[in-house]
């Protein structure tokens, strides 16, 4: 998806947010007040409007902690690398829009690499344009741990998911967000996002996922009976367990159910490492349990597309945002 920066790179100047606190007024205001105009030998008439008028200033400031949607609009607001665990791939960015409510939705992004490699960075082209045409919405951007020959991605990865969601939700007050979340992932990224999305969302906070050549099912004979050594050396990533009950367990295909949210899918009937069936099986999937959903093949795109294709994917993954997220 490199070639998204060509197409959709968006500049955006940031301006820093600052965020400002109220004084509060102590309880001895009213008797500044007082000796203040007895000072000044102020008439008793006056000097009582002055009183009245300090008590109320005392009153209205020692109020107490005010929510957030009280105050006066909001400034954008990014803030990156916040660390969500002690690991340094534990890292996100965030991106607040301006005049954010306790209602604004967020859209984390979940960047590919075969499980084993990638940065949050390769999201950015999707990071701007969301900025661009999607300014309502809170954008988180993730690193999760990479998976190696001593840690397998499952279920890494998907406890580092949580461990993001749990974060934000700690800190809704002070981030202006809402716990409504959706998620779009590409390659390794959607299939993660899918699977959280489907298996681990207790709480049914997701709204919506999106998938971009992201592979759904891992009991598809096109894998199991492949004889691809690079598609081989893809799936052997999950390989600490071939039973069929793993491969179960670790595929969206086989978690989703009817009360999952809504998908859209893309997919490039020419991809070398996920084969057109992983996307015809789950948009049937997909039907059969009644999910909402949306999917796009593109029959002579590889494992990524550009030009007209592209803008394709953009247009109809910004109206299903609009509809399934922002509404």
């Amino acid at each position: 998806m490199n070639d998204l920066l060509n197409v959709l790179r968006i500049r955006i100047f940031f301006v820093n947010f600052y965020q400002f606190s109220h004084n509060i007024v102590s309880y001895n205001c009213v008797y500044k007040v007082i000796n203040y105009f007895n000072m000044k030998a102020i008439k008793t008439t006056l000097l009582i409007v002055f009183i009245s008028l300090g008590i109320y200033s005392c009153t209205d400031d020692n109020s107490g902690p005010s929510d957030p949607q009280d105050q006066m609009p909001l400034e954008f607001r990014q803030e990156l690398n916040v660390s969500y665990g002690t690991d340094s791939d534990q890292v996100f960015d965030i991106y607040l829009p301006a005049n954010r409510t306790l209602a604004t939705k967020v859209m984390i992004l979940v960047h590919g690499g075969g499980w084993t490699s990638g940065d949050k960075s390769d999201m950015d082209p999707f990071k701007d344009i969301m900025l661009q045409d999607l300014p309502d919405i809170a954008i988180v951007n993730i690193n999760y741990r990479l998976a190696d020959e001593n840690n397998q991605p499952y279920p890494m990865q998907i406890d580092d998911i949580t461990s993001v969601v749990n974060l934000l939700k700690a800190n809704q007050n002070d981030y202006v967000i809402s716990d409504d979340f959706a998620f779009l992932g590409t390659s390794a990224g959607a299939h993660l996002s899918m699977l959280w999305s489907y298996a681990f969302d207790t709480d049914n906070n997701v709204k919506m996922v999106a998938s971009v050549v992201g592979p759904t099912n891992f009991t598809d004979p096109a894998y199991l009976e492949n004889d691809d050594p690079i598609l081989q050396e893809l799936i052997d990533t999950f390989g600490i367990d071939t039973s069929i009950e793993y491969l179960e367990e670790i595929s969206p295909y086989h978690q989703v159910t009817a009360a999952s949210p809504p998908t859209i899918l893309f997919y490039g009937g020419q991809d070398p490492l996920i084969p057109t069936s992983q996307g015809l099986d789950m948009e049937t999937q997909l039907a059969n349990l009644g999910v909402t959903h949306q999917f796009t093949l593109y029959p002579n795109a590889g494992h990524g597309w550009i030009g007209l294709e592209l803008i394709d994917t953009w247009t109809k993954l910004k109206a299903f945002t609009e509809t399934h997220l922002e509404d």
